[in-house]
């Protein structure tokens, strides 16, 4: 192994070993047609063990991602839905900035908000968020000096390009369709 790779992260280096491997299949010469087709699982993985959920409360989420965001249950649901289809880097952010607003120390404050800028925010960041430029520049100059409001703005456009896109794809969900069964 390299030196340069020895210094990413290990979430890089899983994904990237599974996109090696997708790779790999793709170059091998195929027997049949039955032989190009990538494995996928294509039911996402159940969530952790978690308190299931009522069928009540599961229904609610079609309605509202704050009732799901807030339902541990619904959480891994979610999670486990958006990590199927490769895009759980907005779910990552929302909960890296409520576990930020936990934050009471300033120095603590300051460290997590450069990971989180440089996780999520910054061009070219591993699990960069999909923000406007306008956005992007007032969470920059939010974060000269941080606080607990530093990400409100960019969390807000996530929370809302969530429940705009990503709820109504699992709502759809074979996975969802099966919650509510």
């Amino acid at each position: 192994m390299c030196k340069g790779l020895a210094a990413l992260p290990h979430s890089c280096l899983e994904r990237a070993k599974e996109i090696k491997i997708k790779l790999g299949i793709l170059l091998q010469k195929p027997d049949s047609v039955g032989d190009l087709v990538i494995p996928y699982n294509e039911k996402p993985e159940k969530p952790a063990k978690t308190q299931k959920t009522s069928l009540d409360e599961a229904l609610q989420w079609r309605d509202s991602l704050d009732k799901l965001l807030q339902n541990n249950y619904g959480l891994a649901s979610f999670k486990s839905f958006l990590k199927s289809e490769f895009s759980e880097e907005n779910l990552e952010f929302w909960i890296a900035c409520e576990d930020y607003k936990k934050i009471k120390s300033p120095a603590k404050m300051a460290e997590k908000a450069k990971q989180i800028y440089e996780e999520f925010i910054q061009t070219e960041a591993p699990k960069e968020v999909n923000i406007d430029h306008f956005t992007k520049d007032i969470t920059m100059k939010n974060l000269v000096e941080p606080s607990l409001s530093s990400f409100d703005m960019a969390q807000k456009r996530i929370h809302a390009l969530m429940e705009k896109d990503s709820l109504p794809r699992f709502v759809r969900s074979e996975f969802y369709q099966e919650l509510i069964k």
